[in-house]
């Protein structure tokens, strides 16, 4: 790709690890494509639908929360294939 890279709104998968165990999530996440098949993440918007702050729970049980804000500061700089990327 040339000097000038695209900004793009990405959704992907990812695990949270729960007192229950690992459970999967959605992240949707604002990221720059810096070759033809990979992006770089430069920011965590929603995770499970919801701005990623504090803790979050996926159903709302005690035994289900996971630490949002730490997730979406995980995710960030991360390399992603776009082929594994909803666009």
């Amino acid at each position: 790709m040339s000097e000038t890279t695209k900004n793009i709104k990405v959704e992907y998968n990812s695990s949270v690890f729960t007192p229950a165990g690992w459970r999967s999530v959605t992240i949707t996440a604002a990221a720059e494509q810096i070759s033809e098949k990979r992006c770089r993440i430069l920011g965590v918007m929603l995770i499970d639908g919801k701005v990623p702050s504090g803790y979050a729970s996926r159903t709302g049980a005690k035994r289900q929360t996971y630490n949002a804000a730490g997730v979406s500061k995980r995710e960030i700089g991360k390399i992603k294939n776009l082929s594994s990327l909803v666009l």
